[in-house]
């Protein structure tokens, strides 16, 4: 932790819909999704309880797309999310939260240096808004055991949701997002503390063993 100025936090919560639980077009499996579920909402309570602004992020489909339609099941918010205090609701059609909403315009009016992003999915929603955060100049914060991620298979190759989880979370680390755990993150929250990432250069290094 670092002992600059307090970070002005916002907890971004991302797509904590029924489509990403057990029935729904795009299961969630690492890390399970029953284990990411209740610390998203500890971090959601915690951070209500601090007086720091949480934002609810829900996605939706054009018609006719296979899953994250508005007027489904699957594409409503879990309860668990749904029923919790926030202090701003966002419907997003693209993988950043910046993209087509108000977001930005929300976080320069509240004065927010700093965005603490939970919720799904690691390599796609998740990431898309921690590298636009990092690239609009704010401090990002990444969630890693109140997030998750799926497994793929394309033309590419084949990855694990395992793997697919901790690459992005390593490469955030190295320069784009500070990855903590959810605990971690209550406590550097509650006393308002700054989480340090790393940089590309160490990260590489210690990779090497030099």
């Amino acid at each position: 932790m670092s002992n600059t100025a307090a970070p002005r936090r916002v907890l971004v919560v991302i797509d904590v819909q029924n489509e990403y639980f057990e029935g729904g077009g795009l299961p969630i499996e690492y890390p399970p999704i029953l284990d990411t579920l209740p610390n998203v909402t500890k971090a959601m309570d915690a951070a209500h309880a601090a007086g720091v602004p949480v934002v609810v992020v829900r996605h939706h489909a054009p018609k006719g797309a296979p899953v994250f339609q508005a007027d489904t099941h699957n594409g409503q918010l879990h309860p668990e999310v749904a029923n919790r205090p926030r202090d701003h609701l966002i419907t997003k059609t693209f993988p950043s939260v910046f993209t087509g909403t108000d977001f930005a315009d929300w976080l320069a009016l509240h004065e927010i240096d700093t965005l603490s992003v939970a919720g799904y999915m690691t390599q796609n929603c998740d990431a898309s808004t921690v590298f636009e955060a990092m690239h609009r100049g704010l401090n990002v914060e990444f969630l890693a055991d109140a997030s998750g991620a799926l497994p793929y298979a394309n033309d590419a190759g084949k990855v694990t949701a395992e793997e697919i989880h901790r690459v992005f979370s390593v490469v955030f680390h190295s320069n784009f997002a500070a990855v903590t755990s959810t605990a971690a993150w209550i406590t550097a929250m509650q006393e308002g503390q700054a989480i340090a990432k790393d940089n590309v250069v160490m990260s590489n290094r210690r990779a090497r063993g030099v």
